[in-house]
């Protein structure tokens, strides 16, 4: 298969298990996606679920979060980790969108990166999922895959990231992000990966990946 022919099998495959492609963090507009997306860092989509509700209780929207206290927040949020940086993220960029954005969530990546707590991977989901503005943000489900794939050389998310937008066509980035992060949690993940469930590696797989895979599985045999 060429280059081409196996991001086409990519995407095909990706579009027929994932038709309808559900979002894994729960929110109702662009401020609570933002501060979800700031809060999975380092923690889980599930873990978050639990815990967006009872901070978007006491606050869904820049204006009543800060009246909270850094401190209230941070009380709330302890769950997902991070909780000391996380927090003044939290309510420093509510300041920030009353003070520069009436506040509302800007939709450049420019200045949602001069957001604090606010890196390339949050801003990138946020345009992506909120505004439908193409963008290819790469966590390590992507990363991971990518490479497996042979698509990337894996040296780092920036380099996956280059590589993503250029193989595959940007009407396809949002979704596309999306259904390989599904696809990695449930056919190719890091830990107790079944290569014959996983069709995508199994199909167009990096040599060295699969080899490394097939000793591993004959080591345990014995």
């Amino acid at each position: 298969m060429t280059k081409q022919e196996k991001v086409q099998f990519v995407i095909d495959t990706l579009e027929e298990i994932y038709p309808e492609i559900p979002v894994p963090l729960d929110h109702k507009d662009p401020y609570t996606l933002l501060i979800a997306v700031l809060m999975s860092a380092q923690s889980t989509d599930v873990r978050v679920n639990q815990i967006t509700p009872l901070l978007f209780e006491r606050a869904d929207n820049p204006y009543d979060m800060i009246k909270l206290t850094v401190e209230e927040i941070r009380d709330i949020i302890r769950p997902v980790g991070l909780s000391p940086m996380k927090s003044k993220g939290i309510h420093g960029l509510s300041h920030i969108l009353i003070d520069k954005h009436n506040g509302k969530v800007p939709k450049t990546l420019e200045e949602l990166e001069e957001l604090p707590a606010v890196g390339h991977k949050t801003a990138s989901v946020v345009i992506s999922q909120a505004f439908g503005i193409p963008a290819f943000p790469v966590d390590t489900h992507i990363h991971r895959l990518m490479y497996r794939w042979n698509l990337t050389n894996g040296k780092n998310v920036v380099q996956t990231e280059k590589d993503a937008k250029r193989l595959f066509p940007k009407e396809k980035w949002n979704d596309l992000h999306l259904q390989i992060i599904w696809y990695g949690r449930e056919y190719c993940p890091a830990r107790g990966w079944d290569l014959d469930n996983d069709i995508i590696t199994k199909t167009i797989g990096r040599k060295s990946v699969i080899d490394e895979y097939r000793k591993l599985q004959a080591k345990k045999m014995k």
